[in-house]
């Protein structure tokens, strides 16, 4: 019999949404990654006793707890998974570093970029392995958009295009949810999905050196939300309407500059009606471009200017052969996979870069680059102004 592999035992804090994705990530990686440790569910922490057992049941973590100081406290505890809403990922992060653990933190970072850079200085300081979960990175068509820039299919860059948009407050009486109040989730759209797209443009541009954004307000009041609100959901309305206001903007659209002398917007929206969860980003240089969108994320569209003219024109690429990242873990080509495998991706990832001891990215300093990019986004839209990029 061979020697069983030593063990990573895993603390997550929080167990709503992102709980989900990130237990079933661990899991998964487990399961179809040969992973130099074996990932151990071993608690799992919130506030709620009765849903955090049925949780723990579900999903396979060992133990419970509702304090988050005593799971970052315990000695056999290896790695901290944060996964609560952004306004509690600084103390949490911090206290995780300086107690050793290596932290595997949900996006965005965090609701400043003050909070960030303690984040980062906490990490560095303790030496330990951190990764800010910018998922998307890891779909195998993302990773090929990165591969045909760094073998110079497309050339020099010149515009980078990039939309995330969703629907899902279209609706006035949809509740006030904490992802529209600001002091829980510091901004709307501009800081939950714009990350994802900034996170993105620098993996696969560059920097960002200067912004002009406009940010725009549809629904100023809000039912306060009934019980079982959530993300997506309303929750009970049964009860009389009591009206709470929305403190975050709804939209916000960005125009930039990139180091490398390329230009840039961003559209970040929960009013594009009929857009779930549309993420998308088109790349144009001088000898071609790539289009990706989310929604069909198994599949990268390629325009080469180097094919022979009477056969130039989009391509679409589907990125399910072996030779494709991450993809020879899973089925035979042809065979799709979903949002789901990012976050196995992830998870595989960050096991290998603590047992190598080396970096994983996007780390905590690629997130303090992403709010330096937000913060920029923040100062122009209250000014008036185009904002220099300071991190």
């Amino acid at each position: 019999m061979p020697d069983a592999k030593p063990k990573l035992n895993i603390g997550i804090i929080g167990y709503n949404f992102m709980g989900k994705a990130h237990s079933n990530g661990w899991r998964q990686a487990a399961k179809f990654f040969d992973l130099p440790f074996e990932p151990v569910l071993k608690v799992v922490c919130g506030r709620n006793e009765k849903a955090l057992k049925a949780f723990a049941d579900n999903w396979g973590w060992e133990e419970t707890e509702t304090d988050w100081r005593k799971v970052v406290e315990r000695e056999e505890i290896d790695v901290i998974d944060v996964s609560l809403p952004q306004a509690l990922h600084c103390e949490v992060a911090v206290a995780a570093a300086e107690a050793g653990k290596h932290v595997f933190c949900e996006k965005p970072m965090a609701n400043s970029l003050e909070e960030a850079k303690a984040m980062l200085a906490a990490v560095e300081k303790s030496g330990v392995t951190h990764y800010v979960n910018h998922n998307y990175r890891r779909a195998p068509a993302v990773r090929l958009a990165r591969q045909l820039i760094d073998e110079g299919r497309i050339g020099r860059i010149f515009h980078w295009r990039g939309a995330y948009q969703q629907d899902w407050i279209v609706d006035p009486d949809f509740p006030l949810t904490w992802h529209l109040k600001k002091e829980i989730a510091g901004t709307g759209p501009h800081g939950d999905l714009n990350s994802h797209s900034v996170d993105l443009a620098h993996y696969l541009v560059g920097d960002i050196t200067t912004v002009s954004c406009k940010m725009a307000h549809f629904i100023r009041e809000r039912p306060l939300p009934g019980e079982g609100a959530a993300t997506f959901s309303a929750g009970d309305s049964s009860g009389p309407k009591v009206m709470g206001e929305v403190t975050v903007e709804d939209a916000s659209l960005m125009h930039v500059d990139f180091a490398n002398g390329a230009i840039g917007s961003f559209e970040a929206t929960r009013f594009a009606t009929g857009r779930r969860n549309h993420n998308t980003f088109e790349i144009y240089g001088s000898e071609g471009s790539i289009i990706f969108d989310l929604e069909r994320m198994n599949e990268l569209e390629f325009y080469s200017r180097n094919d022979p003219p009477h056969a130039q024109g989009f391509r679409t690429i589907l990125a399910t052969e072996g030779c494709h990242a991450y993809m020879q873990n899973w089925w035979p080509p042809g065979h799709m996979i979903g949002y789901e495998h990012g976050f196995a991706h992830a998870s595989a990832d960050f096991v290998e870069a603590i047992a190598k001891g080396t970096p994983i990215e996007p780390n905590f300093r690629d997130g303090v680059k992403v709010l330096s990019v937000l913060d920029a986004g923040v100062r122009s839209a209250e000014s008036g102004q185009r904002a220099k990029v300071e991190i």
